[in-house]
């Protein structure tokens, strides 16, 4: 993989690390425990939020806009129900639209891992614009490369996905705001 055009290494002086033997019982991801989940925790905390879903944006990083989505109740990919997972899906499509409608923006990256944390999280990634360097399955691992992009374009950018996602979902930008329309 080192040989692509979009890898971040240079391919001298990379090896694979063996792979070790594995680990049974696997070690307990984070928030196993609802009672410490810290994702419930902050069951109020992002920039757009529904009944069931919150969107927030991740600080610190180095592409222009990495968001998180998360259910505001203690569930994993598998725990949803059908009417839960339908949404996912709508509710998804509308987030990729509002990033890549972001002028400086080409693709908004979706993923879910679920190794770390119990508590379901569906990353979105902005590619930025003219970045083909970033294509694919290396740009979370740039995203850990780069330096930090600035915080105030992320968090305008931010604000214009979750005020497009109040305009085309519904939803409000604040938890406690007593006006949603479902």
């Amino acid at each position: 993989m080192t040989s692509w055009d979009i890898s971040p290494f240079e391919p001298d002086g990379l090896r694979v690390a063996p792979l070790r033997p594995p680990v049974l019982p696997e070690p307990k991801r984070h928030g196993e425990d609802p009672a410490n989940c810290d994702v419930c925790r902050a069951r109020d905390e992002g920039i757009w939020f529904n009944e069931r879903w919150r969107l927030a944006r991740v600080t610190g990083v180095g592409v222009p806009l990495v968001l998180m989505l998360y259910s505001r109740d203690h569930f994993d990919m598998a725990d949803l129900s059908d009417e839960m997972a339908a949404e996912l899906g709508v509710l998804t499509t509308h987030i990729v639209r509002h990033v890549q409608a972001l002028p400086h923006i080409s693709r908004a990256h979706v993923y879910r891992i679920g190794d770390g944390a119990a508590h379901l999280h569906i990353w979105f990634f902005a590619r930025p614009e003219g970045q083909a360097q970033l294509y694919g399955s290396w740009m979370p691992v740039w995203d850990d490369l780069l330096p930090e992009y600035p915080a105030d374009v992320a968090d305008a950018d931010a604000g214009a996905v979750a005020d497009a996602l109040v305009t085309s979902y519904r939803g409000r930008r604040s938890a406690t705001d007593e006006q949603m329309h479902v």
